[in-house]
């Protein structure tokens, strides 16, 4: 399996504190039947930089510390970069990394509470670009929850999305947990990915997910993402399915 989101590289992030902990994650991953990791810290989140060029160096220094432990786990470059009105700046100055940096995709975050009103914009322009935006963990961004319509509306615009493995299973709780599934149900995903930040309470649980979408969905919705994500390695497109209008509420009930 591939998971496309995780926070394995050693003190750059609220993920792996050394290189113990890394170590850790990747033997914990591996054991969960993983065998690539995009490395994806995050960047200017109002709390860390993690700029294209010191992501690079890391990532090849843990890949080698993988291999000196016999870890059969390759990272892949990546980043999740918080959305903001520089982006475009950012990318002139060669800061930002797209995954395995083939310049195609980028994982993008929206602040949790909040989609900010220029998001459309940042997705139409960094299509333009030919650099497709893939939207992590957008069940658990509050506006998203509150106005299903504007997931549909970024996803229509051209923007890809990801779900996090432990949304699906409930460890954010049932209400993130609901949306997960109508999200996938309205074809508003296209990956599901760990967002592993340690071995613990946010782990590397996507194989529990993929049991569960192939319970309630069937075992093709699952074949779907995890050759999603092969094709990202493979720096190839993605399957995209049209995405399904959520419909009106009746009584306050979809």
């Amino acid at each position: 399996m591939i998971d496309i989101h995780c926070h394995i590289i050693p003190g750059v992030d609220d993920g792996s504190a050394n290189i113990e902990d890394s170590l850790n994650m990747a033997k914990k991953a591996v054991e969960a039947g993983i065998t690539h990791v995009f490395a994806t810290p995050h960047h200017l989140n109002e709390k860390y930089v993690n700029v294209k060029s010191d992501i690079m160096d890391r990532v090849l220094r843990l890949n080698e510390s993988f291999l000196l432990n016999n870890i059969p786990l390759t990272l892949h470059l990546g980043q999740e970069v918080r959305i903001h009105r520089d982006i475009f700046t950012s990318l002139e100055k060669d800061e930002i990394l797209t995954l395995d940096d083939n310049g195609r995709y980028l994982l993008l975050e929206l602040p949790s509470g909040r989609v900010p009103t220029y998001t459309q914009e940042v997705i139409y322009e960094l299509l333009l670009k030919g650099i497709t935006p893939i939207i992590v963990h957008p069940e658990r961004n509050k506006e998203l929850i509150a106005n299903h319509k504007l997931l549909f509306e970024l996803v229509q615009e051209g923007a890809l999305t990801q779900i996090t493995s432990g949304s699906i299973i409930g460890n954010f709780g049932k209400s993130i947990q609901s949306f997960s599934k109508k999200i996938i149900e309205h074809n508003l995903t296209h990956f599901i990915a760990t967002d592993a930040h340690n071995i613990g309470t946010r782990g590397f649980t996507l194989q529990h997910a993929f049991e569960t979408i192939t319970k309630v969905y069937g075992i093709e919705r699952t074949f779907y993402f995890k050759e999603n994500a092969e094709q990202l390695l493979k720096n190839q497109s993605p399957a995209v399915e049209k995405p399904v209008p959520f419909k009106k509420k009746i009584l306050g009930i979809f």
